[in-house]
């Protein structure tokens, strides 16, 4: 375990149709790192319960804080505003402005030819059909992965992308931006425009929208570039990290 980063803590928040197992690949290189973890659970009923779910976790965690967030999580991660929180990190993920909602960034471009056509039931809530996952949402992981996401899927409900965001925490934050450039869900190209309007670090990579998932490593990489750049002093911790990195 690296003891030079036993000073910071990142919480890992799940977008739609998920919970805070799709982090799974990611939580233990991070943990070996020296690194607290959590895993935010957010309820997906509306962007407002979303961020009061992300403060009662946030309220439980001790020190400097990193952000991440996976998809429509990303207008999540945006609110906030707590001094301690240092840096936000993206994976494939949505960051609409102030008064801008969770729609208007997901619908910004064309959707792919494999992206599924999604519609809210009678209760207000969006169901990811099981083709879907196999198709767009995770299209590397195995076949049985993708039923098994399909089975333990959670909706989300209409209200989280037809809401209003505040003014988001990327204005006056420190950013990074995994963008996906294989993705079938969020068009890259949206990603690019979001990445290039909040002054993120930008790190396109050939994945689909599950990085955390198909190509962890990569995820953990740019988690712990944020956390050297704006949690841990420079010296010796920078240091390993880089030889961590092959640099």
């Amino acid at each position: 375990m690296n003891s030079s980063l036993q000073n910071g803590t990142v919480v890992l928040v799940h977008g739609a149709w998920a919970d805070g197992s799709c982090w799974r690949n990611v939580i233990l290189p991070l943990r070996h790192h020296g690194l607290m973890v959590t895993c935010a659970p957010i309820p997906l009923t509306s962007l407002t319960d979303d961020i009061g779910a992300l403060h009662r976790v946030l309220e439980r965690t001790p020190g400097p804080v990193i952000l991440v967030g996976h998809a429509y999580a990303g207008a999540v991660i945006a609110a906030a505003t707590e001094e301690r929180v240092r840096s936000l990190v993206y994976i494939a993920a949505l960051a609409p402005a102030e008064n801008e909602t969770v729609a208007d960034m997901f619908y910004r471009a064309d959707p792919h030819p494999e992206a599924p056509r999604l519609a809210p039931d009678a209760h207000g809530f969006i169901w990811m059909p099981e083709e879907g996952f196999a198709r767009a949402v995770a299209h590397k992981v195995s076949p049985d992965e993708a039923m098994v996401m399909a089975a333990v899927q959670r909706p989300i409900a209409l209200k989280c992308i037809q809401e209003k965001a505040p003014a988001p925490a990327w204005k006056t934050k420190p950013s990074w931006f995994l963008i996906a450039e294989q993705d079938r869900m969020i068009s890259p190209q949206t990603q690019r425009f979001m990445a290039d309007r909040m002054g993120a670090t930008i790190r396109p990579c050939a994945v689909d929208h599950s990085p955390m998932l198909t190509e962890p490593d990569l995820v953990v990489d740019v988690i712990l570039e944020a956390v050297r750049e704006t949690v841990l002093p420079l010296g010796i911790s920078a240091v390993r990290l880089d030889a961590r990195r092959g640099n």
